[in-house]
């Protein structure tokens, strides 16, 4: 689907790079005013700003497609609802492909310093092989819990749950461990329902107390599914949990190669590598202590004034259309208006 560059001049993130432009224009001296004034409008020097943010914010929406071999048609069957209602929080949330790609980063953040789900995801996935492939068939799960047909969600889910119950094997402290563990699988689970909430509400747009609550009540049906029967429902829950695990949470070299791979891997276009390295420091902003302080992580969060950007990213992403993607797609299913 064309983007219009009026659509795109309505976006945040154009605006701001606007007012950096203005900012350098007040206070000069008369000489350089008139010269300005002679010069081409300021506008002009910013098409390539806007042709720029076309391309990077439509690279991030592609990360929301499924690959080849999964495609999956979330338009059928008419009618049939998710597991998450339409009206849900989680509903905006996970039609955001910026919250999606900094809350993911997040989640893996806290995963991996817990020492038996940082062995089963390292040990046990292609992530170290294809980043993106991974990164994306995790988004095809996560689109599915929400989005998909109930009858289809659980059928994925059910999938995962068997194959899961092949993972299993020893840390390198000796500590045995299996994917179905109830403990591992309520930390995953939590980990991820967290990250995605809190960029969303850090980057897009700001949560109530009471809708952030609701982003965790509403993922219960997926996690119970998955086997996290006592995922937190609440954000009080998931405090309760990050203080209890908190002990147990630790940096490795493991985590210093996943930050590597994550600035490295050619997840989006090699012209939008700068947002994907910007991306990966929001997420370390907003992993909570003591992760965020652990040696690989420290002072790797973003740097003075780069959170205006990212905000004005997240919410020039809603604006652009999400032509058919899961949640438009959905969205037909259940004949909703305006979605």
């Amino acid at each position: 689907m064309a983007v219009h560059l009026l659509q795109v001049e309505s976006c945040p993130f154009v605006l701001l790079y606007q007012h950096k432009s203005d900012a350098l224009v007040g206070g000069r001296s008369g000489q350089s005013q008139r010269r300005m004034h002679n010069e081409r409008p300021r506008t002009a020097p910013l098409r390539p700003v806007y042709r720029g943010s076309i391309m990077m914010l439509t690279a991030v929406h592609d990360l929301m497609r499924p690959p080849p071999g999964l495609e999956f048609d979330f338009s059928k069957p008419a009618g049939e609802p998710a597991l998450a209602p339409a009206d849900s929080v989680s509903w905006r949330i996970y039609a955001n492909p910026i919250s999606l790609f900094i809350g993911g980063v997040t989640a893996v953040l806290l995963e991996l310093a817990e020492p038996s789900v940082r062995s089963g995801v390292w040990d046990h996935s292609s992530f170290q092989r294809d980043p993106g492939m991974r990164l994306k068939r995790t988004g095809v799960a996560a689109m599915m819990t929400v989005y998909g047909p109930r009858s289809e969600a659980e059928k994925l889910i059910a999938r995962v749950v068997r194959m899961h119950g092949h993972v299993k094997g020893a840390t390198p402290d000796g500590v045995q461990y299996q994917a179905n563990d109830p403990q591992l699988l309520d930390w995953v689970h939590a980990t991820a329902t967290f990250g995605f909430t809190e960029a969303y509400h850090r980057y897009v747009r700001p949560l109530s107390a009471a809708d952030r609550d609701r982003a965790f009540a509403e993922s219960k049906p997926a996690g119970q599914l998955y086997g996290a029967l006592t995922a937190p429902t609440s954000c009080a829950e998931w405090d309760e949990l990050l203080t209890t695990t908190a002990n147990g949470l630790e940096g490795s070299d493991i985590l210093a190669d996943f930050m590597r791979i994550m600035g490295e891997a050619p997840i989006l276009p090699a012209p939008a590598r700068w947002l994907q390295r910007l991306l990966v420091r929001a997420a370390v902003e907003i992993t909570p202590e003591p992760v965020s302080s652990l040696p690989q992580l420290c002072g790797r969060g973003l740097r003075f004034g780069e959170a205006a950007i990212v905000r004005a990213i997240g919410r020039g992403a809603a604006l652009l259309p999400l032509a058919d993607t899961p949640p438009t797609a959905a969205a037909r299913r259940l004949e909703l208006v305006g979605i």
